[in-house]
């Protein structure tokens, strides 16, 4: 079986963080007694408590470790010091911490994140493969009708790590419809669960709708993951936005960004596809230039 990689070099301290966390999710999903306490961990109900306690004072000794273990660069954050965890978690950055590539027909990333770009297969199941889970846009939206529009285009997957400033923007401009809330559990987004469970048709997420002028109308969805208590969003309804506003946040915990693409709309960089193919996931900034509108 095929691991994700990065398609960026990781300092020594980093990958012996990552490695312990996978080694406790291998735990967690790879063993019956493992997946007995995963049953817990992935309630709704148990992510809602945890992030109660990411919002007290009580969660502030957590920062500073965390800051530290992942070499976090408070000097880009508009403030230093924090009421809660939470606080620190959805932290906002200083203007121009994030350089929003304007190119008329640039399209840009939402968020810091590792990317993939996945095929939709151009057939009546519109099925995708991430990792060896199958799935099809149907299962992922709920929706067979609004799925039969991305027939033979594509799906982006910006993956958060919980080091990763967790605030996103929209990445296009045009007229968002309502948000849709899917409930479900809070698996992990990390590759590790996708051998297990079919995360991105179990997780809670919201999606919208973006009709653009020239990029087709594109489904933007975020997944929540283990322990996020909250996808919180600035519009639930219908509304006109630009590119680089603001769209919202995760709190606590990893995510992911999905954006579904319609067929020949969008076309990635090289270096993204070539990484795609191979299994790798390219480490992109919110705002970095990711491929161009046709």
């Amino acid at each position: 079986m095929i691991k994700n990689k990065y398609a960026i070099y990781k300092r020594s301290k980093h990958n012996e963080c990552v490695s312990t966390q996978d080694r406790v999710l291998r735990l967690l999903y790879g063993n019956r007694a493992g997946r007995m306490v995963l049953g817990w961990l992935i309630r709704p109900e148990v992510s809602k408590l945890v992030g109660r306690f990411m919002d007290t004072g009580l969660s502030r000794i957590m920062i500073n470790p965390f800051i530290k273990k992942n070499d976090i660069d408070i000097s880009v954050c508009q403030k230093n010091e924090f009421d809660s965890y939470n606080d620190f978690f959805k932290r906002k950055l200083v203007p121009g911490a994030r350089t929003i590539d304007m190119t008329d027909e640039g399209f840009v990333s939402p968020c810091d994140s590792r990317l993939t770009v996945y095929d939709i297969e151009d057939t009546e199941r519109q099925t995708f493969n991430i990792k060896d889970s199958e799935y099809t846009v149907a299962s992922l939206l709920r929706d067979k009708k609004l799925a039969r529009h991305y027939r033979g285009g594509k799906l982006w997957l910006f993956r958060l790590c919980v080091d990763d400033y967790h605030r996103y923007i929209y990445n296009v401009s045009g007229k968002q419809s309502d948000v849709r809330r899917i409930e479900g559990l809070y698996h992990t987004v990390n590759p590790i669960a996708s051998e297990y469970y079919d995360i991105y048709k179990e997780n809670t997420r919201e999606y919208c709708l973006i009709r653009t002028q020239d990029a087709g109308t594109i489904i933007d969805m975020e997944v929540g993951a283990l322990l996020v208590g909250r996808i919180v969003n600035r519009y639930v309804d219908s509304t006109d936005v630009r590119r680089g506003e603001e769209k919202g946040y995760f709190e606590f915990g990893g995510s992911t960004i999905i954006l579904l693409i319609q067929k020949d709309k969008v076309a990635p960089l090289d270096r993204i596809v070539e990484n795609s193919r191979k299994d790798i996931e390219t480490r992109v900034r919110q705002g970095e230039l990711v491929g161009y509108v046709r």
